[in-house]
């Protein structure tokens, strides 16, 4: 990498980007680095958008909400609910930054509500010539479908606009369930719930299930001191504390499954959508995540359970399942279908690459698609037949940026060149 730039304005962006390719350079924006794939490595100019976090304006009557790309989602939450405001849906996460999280489909759990690209309107780019434009539906409508999930290849997104809805209220019920219940009630619960999540413990016959459903109210938040003790201490201090045992002494990782799934309880309340949606995650690993057809989820789960005895793998963090519906953006994972995701997720500095490549094997037998900012091993060929509009996004590459300022080694394994 030449050099860092962390421009205030779309103009300072448009001259970093004319400045770059003008020397030959390439360009990568960056959020706060929550992908686990090389995507915004570069070895010209890196873009870091802290200075663009501005709100710039709120509509309540249209429900329309502008935000500069490097604000973080938990801002831009704190910000949607002083205006009686909310998303949709959105994931678990809320540290990324606005641009980050839609570039790489960043999404959560539910029966009808998509991923958080799939709430934006409209768009404000610089292009590779270091121009500004505005796109949407109606404007610039190829470059606004391409540029929703771009990984960054398509320009720098310098401002997102959301479709919002009033402030709601989520009550959340949480609980554990028997692995074989879940799989066998999988579509009665995925269809019964407007959002449903779980947790497989492998090793185990547990999960910890999660439906999240709208509420009349009125809220009935958890305390601050349980809270802290269950979504920060337990589930992030003690659980990369025993992580940590278990990379110590692989071994024991199946026991300890067991002892920590029978420690989960029951637990239910209300409170404000983004914070029912979100949660602490502090703990740190690597992760690996397929969308399937949502048919596929059962019997694919049932044969990483199986792959997982055969293999003798020791895996210490849980497997988690969530839904999507069939949307229609063009590099969606859940494009043209309803979607289940299978997450997998591997302890900081245990070798991850037996249980990825097998698990990986069961998810592309399934027709799986893989989330562009986790780790896989797939490349070009896989997603020009795995997207009906792949052709369609490389050709606006082609027309906006024909000298590949934007891309880098990840970007031309999955694009071309």
């Amino acid at each position: 990498m030449r050099r860092v730039a962390t421009p205030s304005s779309p103009q300072e962006v448009a001259e970093t980007v004319r400045d770059a390719a003008a020397r030959g350079l390439t360009v990568k924006p960056v959020g706060n680095g929550h992908s686990f794939t090389p995507a915004a490595v570069t070895d010209g100019v890196q873009i870091r958008l802290v200075n663009l976090g501005r709100l710039r304006g709120a509509d309540h009557a249209t429900g329309l909400v502008t935000a500069e790309a490097g604000m973080p989602l938990w801002r831009l939450n704190e910000l949607l609910a002083e205006q009686g405001l909310a998303l949709t849906n959105m994931g678990d996460i809320q540290a990324q930054t606005v641009s980050g999280a839609i570039g790489t489909g960043t999404h959560g759990t539910g029966r009808s509500s998509a991923s958080i690209a799939a709430q934006v309107a409209g768009l404000e780019v610089v292009l590779a010539d270091g121009s500004i434009v505005a796109c949407n539906a109606q404007s610039h409508p190829d470059l606004f479908e391409a540029a929703r999930i771009s990984i960054g290849t398509i320009g720098v997104i310098t401002a997102v606009t959301f479709r919002t809805e009033r402030s709601f209220l989520l009550e959340a019920r949480e609980e554990p369930m028997r692995v074989d219940e879940v799989l066998d009630r999988f579509d009665e619960l995925r269809t019964e719930n407007e959002h449903f999540e779980f947790f497989w413990f492998p090793h185990t016959s547990m999960t910890t299930t999660k439906r999240n459903n709208r509420s009349a109210g009125p809220a009935r938040p958890l305390s601050r001191r349980r809270e802290w003790l269950e979504d920060e201490f337990l589930s992030n201090t003690v659980f990369s504390g025993i992580c940590r045992v278990g990379r110590a002494a692989p071994r024991a990782i199946p026991a300890i499954n067991r002892l920590s799934s029978k420690a989960l309880s029951a637990r239910s309340y209300v409170d404000r959508s983004d914070r029912v949606f979100t949660s602490p995650r502090t703990f740190k690993f690597l992760e690996m995540e397929y969308a399937l057809p949502v048919e596929a989820a059962v019997p694919a789960l049932r044969e990483v359970k199986r792959m997982i005895d055969r293999e003798n793998l020791r895996i210490s963090v849980p497997i988690e399942v969530r839904c999507a519906p069939a949307d229609d953006l063009w590099l969606s994972t859940s494009h043209g279908r309803d979607t289940a995701y299978l997450a997998f997720h591997m302890f900081q500095g245990m070798d991850q690459t037996r249980y990825f490549d097998e698990a990986e094997e069961i998810m592309l037998a399934h027709d799986g698609r893989p989330h562009w900012g986790k780790l896989h091993t797939r490349e070009h060929d896989h997603f020009a037949a795995a997207y009906p509009r792949f052709a369609d996004f490389l050709a606006v590459r082609e027309k906006t940026d024909p000298d590949r300022v934007f891309a880098n080694n990840y970007t031309r394994r999955i694009f071309g060149a």
